[in-house]
């Protein structure tokens, strides 16, 4: 078994969240006020104070029956907050992130997919030791093979070479589940991971110290130290599973014991039954001093799109004996409240606005998108020339700071085809050229107006 139940161990916050891997923290100082770039993040300096304040309060258990609100116009750093405060809170802190849209299943009941949300949401965190392979990445290469599934090459596998001050071990064939991984984390030479050796788990520790990257003082990724002793060793390691993993285990446990239809039927739903024997299993596991909660983050984007039903069930929650940190975000001003015709603000109840602690963020200024945009180049890999860095810095400003980002793996193909080693201005332009921003597409449907279909 992989844990309790067997449950397979859950990702750490941010976990699939590409464009928002390099955050490892609201970047505050010990006072708690922001550094202009740090953590990943950079500006929003008095929104990251606010989320210090907030990571303050949930640690001492003082946030209890209330959530926050993240508000502000599109691109201002909404989502990368909220990812930075499940980082403040722990590597291992549980964080789910969804759209408000996502509520709305055909499947499902809205009060179900907001559960099932928080439930993956909250955390129980288990000390035991295992089998690991740890050190420095010193080589990584991925073995591709054509799939008849897809047009596309797979990957296949892995060769790694791990090494700690003490010892270093060659595994020439990974199998494809750690290999993925490997490439979704952007695993290369240079960084410290784990991998267990029952679940194949693969965790990116961060960079090894003196192998980090700066770049105009700017602190890309978290460096740790280089392991010590056998990369192949057994260690204490602390494992978290969420209570959807244990929920999800006792539903199979009893679709086994009444036959299989639930399992290949495709169960839609949970039980409460179930989950009032996963809550006592949890009390008893803590009473016993073998685990202990850990409180994740549940990101709710695009606030404004739940209903009534959906806002009354998060102000329940918000009161639960087990519930996370509720982190509502939106960009709407006043506006009406989806199926009604209240306005309020930011499309959310009054009852439940008393509730949150408001947050707003604001647009960038120029330097910030700058900075930004140096993070995301590094962290894609994408060398960038002074020139087409303020280029892209102009588009930032005068269109928007997600176009500007957008375009840089389209100018990094551009600058391949012209033989370009690294971006020029001109590549960037070509871009610019070919993929429009959303205030260009306006322009040409105006001119194009009694010829596109309504």
């Amino acid at each position: 078994m992989s844990g309790p139940g067997g449950l397979a161990p859950r990702r750490g916050p941010g976990a699939g969240f590409s464009a928002h891997s390099h955050i490892t923290g609201l970047g505050l100082d010990e006072n708690g006020k922001a550094k202009r770039v740090g953590g990943g993040l950079v500006g929003q300096e008095e929104a990251r104070e606010a989320a210090g304040i907030v990571v303050d309060l949930v640690r001492q258990g003082k946030l209890a029956g209330r959530g926050v609100l993240l508000a502000g116009p599109p691109g201002t750093g909404k989502t990368a907050i909220a990812i930075a405060i499940a980082r403040e809170l722990g590597e291992d802190t549980p964080f789910v992130a969804m759209n408000a849209s996502e509520v709305y299943s055909v499947e499902r009941k809205k009060t179900e997919v907001l559960l099932q949300a928080i439930r993956r949401s909250m955390g129980i965190r288990v000390r035991e030791r295992r089998r690991v392979l740890e050190g420095v990445v010193e080589e990584i290469k991925f073995i591709r093979r054509k799939s008849p599934l897809s047009p596309y090459p797979t990957i296949a596998g892995a060769r790694l070479v791990l090494s700690t001050r003490d010892d270093t071990l060659e595994l020439r064939r990974l199998p494809p589940e750690v290999a993925v991984q490997l490439y979704q984390l952007r695993v290369r030479e240079g960084d410290v991971i784990s991998i267990d050796a029952e679940t194949l788990e693969v965790r990116k520790l961060g960079r090894a110290k003196g192998r980090g990257k700066r770049l105009y003082d700017i602190e890309v990724e978290r460096e740790v130290p280089v392991p010590e002793g056998p990369v192949d060793k057994v260690k204490e390691v602390v494992r978290t599973f969420t209570f959807h993993d244990l929920d999800m285990s006792l539903a199979a446990q009893r679709a086994v014991l009444t036959g299989f239809f639930a399992i290949f039927g495709g169960e839609k739903e949970i039980s409460d039954e179930v989950r009032k024997r996963a809550d006592e299993i949890v009390r008893k596991m803590i009473e016993e001093g073998r685990a202990e909660i850990v409180p994740g983050v549940l990101f709710i984007d695009d606030a404004h799109l739940l209903d009534l039903e959906s806002f009354g069930f998060l102000t329940k929650a918000m009161e639960s004996e087990f519930a996370p940190l509720i982190i509502l975000a939106t960009n709407r001003g006043v506006t009406k409240i989806r199926g009604t015709d209240i306005e309020s603000p930011h499309g959310i109840p009054r009852d439940l606005l008393d509730r949150l602690l408001i947050i707003m963020t604001r647009p960038y200024k120029r330097d910030e998108i700058r900075d930004i945009l140096l993070i995301r180049s590094d962290e894609l890999e994408i060398p960038l020339s002074t020139e087409a860095l303020e280029k892209l810095s102009d588009i930032g400003e005068q269109r928007s700071l997600r176009y500007a980002i957008q375009l840089l793996e389209p100018a990094y193909i551009v600058a391949q085809r012209r033989g370009h080693r690294r971006v020029e201005a001109e590549d960037v332009e070509e871009a610019a050229r070919l993929f429009h921003d959303v205030k260009e597409t306006v322009r040409e449907l105006e001119k194009y107006r009694e010829l596109m279909l309504r």
